[in-house]
């Protein structure tokens, strides 16, 4: 079994407040009541993936919380420990989601020495991002986050950049993608956010299929009219991957999941980000090897179990692109009493928009349009 792992070595803690994010209320009963990932778990966890992981590549995912809190001096034992365990013939690679706040030349230096890749939290426009995105004290980060995007390219770092999609988000399609897409980084990720009360009733601030759809819709189309080639959107580079013949390389969209662990600062070990609580811990690295947890029968059944569908799903045309999407995310009742993904009208919208026309692009391009020529066919049409 093939499976990467992302780690907290913060654990759930920031200095951000965003009032959607559901790491802030994770379980926390795993919590080794210290800050940081201590010398010994860091150890472990770094040592277990060199031995588990296969192929000649070795993945290293850092998350949170907000993971620049542990500090530059953590992260040059990670890297030293790395070069420690790497077997021979095989290399590493190093990625890590940030909110920003943090970074400065000393952070671009460690990051550029290293070669880390580089996932930066931005909302799309000031008012969107500084209306969800606060920092620890309820103030504005919109501008701090952009320095930190500036400085991230004066050292010739480009990072990925991630934006959810509230309901605010969605009924600012154009002026979001435009001014991320302005940043010139080369990269978005659109992340949808759907958050249920107490009572179990959608959240005000979560979007809706409808919206949704409108949203990826509208980018969309501006996309393949003026940025194919130039600009890549996650949900869109997918799409065209599995039209290719090829599966997803992300777990929402793939027909299983559960290849994807969680790793937390005490050495707990979960089954997915989105279900870190005591029903899915899978046990501690530091007293069982990685492999086996992740080839335990309760995470292979976690992974095969995407794979209960509803019947509409089952006979939906578009299921081979996304499979159901996230289980987290299926408490929509059906018209048979099913549960389905709350988002699945929007995605609907969506693969009705832009399959005919990727299809269409991929073909004229083994005729051998150029993309200017295929944008210059969707701005026709």
């Amino acid at each position: 079994m093939h499976f990467t792992t992302m780690a907290k070595p913060t654990g759930s803690l920031c200095n951000m407040n965003c009032s959607y994010c559901y790491y802030l209320h994770a379980d926390s009963s795993q919590d080794s009541g210290t800050l940081c990932m201590s010398d010994d778990v860091l150890e472990a966890y770094i040592r277990s993936c060199c031995e588990a992981c296969e192929g000649d590549e070795i993945s290293f995912t850092w998350h949170g919380g907000e993971p620049t809190l542990a500090g530059i001096p953590f992260f040059e034992k990670a890297v030293a420990l790395q070069k420690k365990y790497l077997p021979s013939g095989r290399h590493t690679v190093n990625a890590i989601q940030t909110n920003g706040l943090l970074i400065d030349d000393a952070w671009c230096r460690f990051f550029r020495d290293n070669h880390f890749e580089i996932g930066l939290s931005i909302d799309g426009t000031r008012m969107i991002h500084d209306m969800y995105r606060s920092d620890a004290g309820g103030a504005d980060t919109y501008g701090k986050v952009r320095n930190a995007l500036y400085c991230l390219e004066k050292h010739g770092i480009r990072p990925d950049l991630l934006c959810t999609v509230t309901a605010e988000t969605a009924a600012s399609a154009r002026a979001v993608y435009d001014t991320l897409k302005n940043y010139h980084t080369g990269w978005i990720q659109f992340i949808p956010i759907v958050r249920r009360g107490e009572d179990g009733s959608v959240t005000e601030d979560s979007v809706t299929p409808q919206a949704y759809g409108r949203f990826l819709k509208t980018i969309f189309r501006e996309w393949i009219g003026h940025d194919l080639g130039k600009v890549n959107v996650q949900l869109f580079a997918e799409t065209a991957l599995m039209l290719a013949g090829k599966p997803a390389t992300v777990c929402w969209l793939a027909e299983t999941c559960g290849n994807i662990l969680i790793v937390e600062k005490d050495g707990s070990v979960f089954a997915c980000d989105h279900f870190v609580d005591r029903d899915h811990r899978l046990g501690n690295l530091c007293t069982t090897p990685l492999r086996k947890l992740a080839e335990s029968p309760f995470q292979k059944q976690f992974g095969e179990n995407k794979k209960n569908l509803c019947r509409s799903c089952r006979e939906c045309p578009w299921l081979p692109l996304c499979y159901g999407c996230c289980p987290k995310d299926r408490f929509s009742v059906n018209e048979d009493g099913e549960k389905q993904y709350y988002l699945c009208e929007g995605m609907k919208m969506y693969f009705e928009e832009a399959v005919p026309a990727l299809k269409a692009a991929m073909e004229m391009s083994t005729q051998g349009k150029s993309q200017k020529e295929i944008m210059r066919h969707f701005l026709r049409k």
